[in-house]
C-alpha cells in the first residue's frame, strides 16, 4: 500500500469514529503543551489532572444521561455545594466523622435534589433549563443558609480529607466510569435512555415509561453531583457554599466536546471521558505554559469551539458514509 493510500485509510478510520478524532485532538494537545513545557507529562502532573478534575469527570457522566434524553441540568454545582456544605457542617460540629456515611449522606441529598428536578420536568412538563435554573438558585441559597456565614476548614475535616489525598478519588473515578460504560452499552435501562432521547413518542408507544426514565436520569445526575460534593470537601479539605461556582458549564462543555448531542439520542461514555480529559488538560496546561489568567478563558473558548467544529465535521462524514452504504 503506498503512502497516499495509507493517508486515505487513516483519515477514513478517523472519519468513521468520533472518539478516534477526539483521541487525535488529545494527542496533538498533549504534544503541543509538552513541547512548550516538558514537565507537563510528568507523573505528578498527570495525577493532579485527574484528582483536581475528578468532580467534572464524574458529573459529566450524569450530564451525558441528561443530554441523551434531550434535557439539561444547570443546577448540578448548586446541588454539589448543598450536599458538600451539609457534610462539612456535620464534621465541623462533631455530629459525624465516618467517611463512608458522609459520602452516603451527600449522595442521598443529591438523589433527592435530582429526583425533584426529574418529577417536575417529566410530570409537570416544565422545560428542563427553566426548572434546573430555579433549583440552581434554591440549592445554592440553601448552602448559604445552612452555612450561616461560616465554613468548614481543613481542621474541621482533617480525618475526612485524608481520603481525598489518597488513591480514593482515582478509585471512585474508575469505578463510576466502568459502571456507566456497562450500563449505557449493555443494559435495558441504557437503551431506554437512548430511545427516549431519539424519539420520546416512539419510545412511549414501544412500552417505555418515559416519565420514569426521565426521573431516573435526573436522579442519577443528582446522585453524581452529591458524590462530587462529598469528593470536593475531601479533595480540597474545606466546605464552602460557593464551591465549584459556575463549573456546570465545564461539565456541559466536556460532554459537547465528547460528541454528545444537545438535542438528545447521541453520545457515549468513552467520548464523554475524552471530552472531560481534554477540558482537564486545557485547565492544567494554560497556566503551565504561561498564559495570563485574563486570557485563559478566551483561549479555552477557542479550543472548545475548534473541537466542537471538528466533531460536527466528523459527524457529517459518518452520516455521509452511512448514506453511501445504504445506497449500495
Amino acid at each position: 500500500m503506498n503512502s497516499k493510500a495509507q493517508k486515505k485509510s487513516i483519515w477514513k478510520t478517523i472519519g468513521k469514529s468520533r472518539e478516534a478524532s477526539l483521541v487525535l485532538v488529545l494527542i496533538v494537545l498533549c504534544v503541543v503543551v509538552t513541547i512548550m513545557n516538558p514537565t507537563f507529562m510528568s507523573i505528578k502532573n498527570i495525577g493532579e489532572i485527574f484528582r483536581n478534575n475528578s468532580l467534572t469527570m464524574i458529573m459529566a457522566l450524569g450530564m451525558l444521561c441528561v443530554l441523551l434524553t434531550g434535557g439539561i441540568d444547570i443546577s448540578i454545582t448548586s446541588t454539589l455545594a448543598f450536599a458538600g456544605m451539609t457534610i462539612g457542617l456535620l464534621q465541623k460540629y462533631d455530629i459525624l466523622h465516618n467517611t463512608f456515611l458522609l459520602f452516603v449522606i451527600a449522595m442521598a441529598i443529591g438523589i433527592g435534589c435530582g429526583v425533584l428536578n426529574g418529577v417536575i420536568i417529566s410530570r409537570g412538563k416544565v422545560t428542563p433549563i427553566i426548572c434546573t435554573m430555579g433549583f440552581m438558585y434554591i440549592w445554592r441559597g440553601l448552602a448559604y443558609v445552612i452555612s450561616n456565614s461560616s465554613w468548614a476548614s481543613g481542621a474541621d475535616v482533617a480525618g475526612y480529607s485524608d481520603f481525598g489525598q489518597s488513591a480514593g478519588p482515582y478509585v471512585i473515578l474508575v469505578v463510576v466510569y466502568v459502571v456507566f460504560f456497562i450500563m449505557m452499552k449493555w443494559t435495558k435501562f441504557g437503551r431506554k435512555i437512548y430511545a427516549v432521547g431519539s424519539n420520546a413518542e416512539a419510545a412511549r408507544i414501544s412500552g417505555i415509561n418515559v416519565n420514569n426514565t426521565l426521573t431516573a436520569v435526573y436522579g442519577i445526575m443528582g446522585l453524581l453531583a452529591g458524590l462530587a460534593g462529598a469528593l470536593s470537601v475531601s479533595v480540597y479539605a474545606s466546605a464552602q457554599p460557593n464551591m465549584q461556582y459556575g463549573k456546570e458549564m465545564d461539565v456541559i462543555a466536556a460532554c459537547v466536546i465528547g460528541g454528545v448531542s444537545m438535542s438528545g439520542g447521541r453520545g457515549s461514555v468513552v467520548g464523554t471521558f475524552i471530552g472531560a480529559l481534554i477540558m482537564a488538560i486545557i485547565a492544567k496546561a494554560l497556566p503551565l505554559i504561561g498564559i495570563d489568567s485574563i486570557a485563559q478563558n478566551t483561549i479555552k473558548g477557542v479550543i472548545i469551539l475548534v473541537v466542537v467544529i471538528l466533531n460536527v465535521i466528523t459527524q457529517r462524514m459518518m452520516d455521509k458514509q452511512n448514506l453511501e452504504r445504504r445506497a449500495m
